[in-house]
């Protein structure tokens, strides 16, 4: 459901907090509503189960989006990344991807990755602006509409990025 731009003036604080399993249904309910492929709820209990570094965007009442990160062997890899459609375009998944960034670093990771579909462009203008480079490409990652689709393997170097701050 789509958020009318006056209303968003009048929404809650949006904060960033762990996710929870009580969440899964509504970040679930996220993901369905904005690929045509989603993640399924088990894959977010799974991460959830394993330990992931998983954050929600949520104001006091609803998640408005999430990220999904894994640490391990020096390296960070933002494994999912997604703002509800009412709430895009207002600085929300920037926050959350550097919140994610943040977090990797401070846990001594020293490179960041992610896979991204070419044909995200709004994806992909926020992660160059992040500083992102595109280092490979991962032949018929996705599933799409009639076949597969390539995906850019993104890459991130951490060191001397800041520890997470309280104010998210």
């Amino acid at each position: 459901m789509a958020i009318a731009p006056e209303l968003l003036d009048a929404a809650p604080e949006i904060g960033i907090r762990a996710m929870t399993a009580a969440d899964v249904a509504e970040v679930f309910a996220v993901e369905r509503a904005s690929y045509q492929f989603p993640w399924s709820e088990g894959i977010f209990r799974d991460c959830l189960r394993v330990g992931y570094v998983c954050r929600v965007l949520a104001s006091a009442s609803r998640v408005v989006g999430y990220g999904v990160m894994s640490l391990g062997a020096g390296e960070a890899h933002v494994l999912n990344l997604c703002v509800a459609d009412g709430y895009r375009c207002r600085g929300l998944g920037r926050r959350m991807l550097g919140y994610l960034l943040e977090r990797g670093a401070a846990a001594g990771m020293s490179e960041a990755f992610l896979e991204v579909r070419p044909s995200n462009t709004a994806a992909i203008r926020l992660y160059q602006a992040i500083g992102f480079e595109q280092v490979g490409m991962r032949r018929g990652y996705y599933q799409a509409v009639g076949g597969r689709e390539d995906a850019a393997v993104l890459r991130l170097s951490l060191r001397g990025r800041r520890p997470p701050r309280n104010t998210y």
